[in-house]
């Protein structure tokens, strides 16, 4: 019974950031472990950070230096901080977040990744 909500993806040049932003609500408590995926047009859903309950973050290796990962657990929302963004990091960004053992997702927002 969570629901999850993405924001600001947008479209920008390499070399550029942003900070995506996921607020969750419902019944939030009990959430752990919260995170980023992305999926780009013809692969897989793949994992990009995730961040547990205490704020210890884990990174994909093809982000590893670039994103950051963090949360605020006060206002229930995880971020990630996109930057030197390459054409690459060009995906939907889904929120991800795992209570009781149960994964919920949200809809995504859109990174567009182009010169």
């Amino acid at each position: 019974q969570v629901q999850l909500v993405e924001s600001g993806g947008g479209l920008l040049q390499p070399g550029g950031s942003l900070r995506l932003s996921c607020a969750a609500s419902g019944s939030i408590f009990g959430t752990g472990t919260m995170g980023w995926y992305r999926q780009a047009p013809g692969k897989q859903r793949e994992s990009v950070a995730v961040i547990t309950s205490g704020g210890t973050p884990t990174y994909a290796g093809s982000v590893k230096g670039r994103f950051t990962i963090s949360r605020d657990n006060a206002k229930n929302t995880v971020y990630l901080q996109m930057n030197s963004l390459k054409p690459e990091d060009a995906a939907n960004y889904y929120c991800n977040a795992i209570k009781l053992g149960i994964n919920y997702w949200g809809k995504g927002t859109l990174v567009t990744v182009s010169s």
